[in-house]
């Protein structure tokens, strides 16, 4: 017997197909789009999500861990699919066994590649990890040489492609992107004086805000999701067929009361009561990737209707005031995230009033909720 929460995450598989579509026509023709599928789908279900964008043409997936990738091919993805975070030792026979694709930035997994492959009588293609301004991950532009020198003692391992990541492509009027780009392009004139292979930087940002910057491969995050990466901006400056957000969160109406004016409102009384004030108790808190910190911010929809925050929200818990919408009863639709009515709340708008970014609220709320996939036009 399955029990149902209170609290319903719901996704959109043809809002995640049109913003797969309208990624795919952005780009031109003959450039890849590798669907980052890493996160759990950004909240949406990994392997739900892959098979819709593998029904929309997607031929190319890409995950942070090993075991990511593992559980997408045993869940029957086929195509290519990236490990951005590369595999310890343990995991090399895993990567030739699921015909898996590694991104290294150590010699040491060349090494356990090349000597796993040489056992399976097996060339296996490797994309290489350069930091072309993030100071994460990756070769900086005086090790490469020397990296290419040392790769070249397994043969058994080829370069299939140069991979970089920018830091602050949501941003137009910054600098930095097209002088992180042309560092990652002289990167990769380096290296294709010895050995050929894809060259690809561009994400979400990269597509939308600087289309100069696409390269062979594009790598495509929460954009697939329906947001943009520069937030409300970005959704304002889109022309044409907009993305469009897949994912909604609705709870309900727990109880409702009414407390006299100078009545303090959950943990810590942050919040007084005005004057009288009805109240809706939502079963749903910061357990639930609804974050504390939207507490005495945050607002909700009720009846078509938003409906603020008051008080500090609990673990699983939280009150919003209903003082100006008429009838509301215990067991109404109240939405978190999503439409009701004329009335929206997006994650930009959540990301706002908590100080993030829609990318964790997206996380936090599908990873912490179960998940409905619907089948209604949008």
């Amino acid at each position: 017997m399955t029990v149902h929460s209170y609290n319903r995450v719901t996704i959109n598989p043809q809002a995640l197909q049109n913003n797969f579509r309208i990624i795919r026509e952005k780009v031109v023709p003959g450039v890849k789009v590798l669907a980052m599928v890493k996160a759990d789908g950004y909240g949406h279900d990994m392997i739900k999500a892959a098979k819709v964008f593998a029904a929309a043409g997607c031929e190319i997936f890409g995950v942070a861990e090993t075991g990511e990738a593992v559980t997408l091919r045993e869940a029957g993805i086929r195509g290519e699919i990236f490990i951005m975070l590369g595999f310890v030792r343990e995991q090399v026979d895993l990567v030739l066994r699921y015909n898996l694709t590694p991104v290294v930035f150590r010699i040491e997994t060349v090494e356990w590649l090349s000597t796993a492959a040489v056992k399976a009588g097996r060339k296996i293609g490797i994309h290489l990890k350069v930091d072309s301004g993030m100071s994460r991950l990756g070769l900086l532009p005086d090790q490469v040489n020397d990296f290419l020198d040392r790769m070249c003692l397994f043969p058994s391992v080829y370069l299939a492609g140069i991979v970089s990541h920018f830091s602050q492509s949501d941003d137009l009027q910054s600098d930095n992107t097209r002088k992180s780009h042309a560092v990652f392009t002289s990167m990769c004139n380096t290296i294709r004086r010895q050995c050929d292979g894809l060259g690809h930087i561009a994400n979400s940002g990269g597509i939308f805000n600087f289309p100069e910057t696409c390269g062979d491969m594009v790598r495509p995050g929460i954009s697939l999701y329906g947001y943009y990466p520069d937030g409300e901006v970005g959704m304002r400056r889109a022309q044409g067929q907009r993305l469009i957000p897949a994912m909604s969160f609705a709870t309900q109406v727990l109880q409702v009361k009414t407390v006299p004016a100078g009545t303090g409102v959950s943990y810590g009384h942050t919040y007084i009561t005005p004057s009288e004030t009805r109240l809706a108790i939502l079963p749903v808190g910061y357990e639930d990737g609804y974050l504390r910190s939207l507490s005495n911010r945050g607002e909700v929809l009720i009846k078509g209707r938003r409906a603020p925050i008051r008080g500090r929200i609990c673990m699983n818990l939280c009150m919003a005031d209903i003082t100006e919408i008429e009838g509301v009863l215990p067991g109404d639709e109240v939405v978190l995230m999503g439409r009701q009515g004329q009335e929206s709340i997006t994650a930009d708008e959540i990301a706002g009033w908590a100080d993030t970014i829609s990318y964790e609220v997206l996380c936090l709320i599908g990873n912490n909720n179960e998940r409905t996939y619907t089948d209604e036009e949008i």
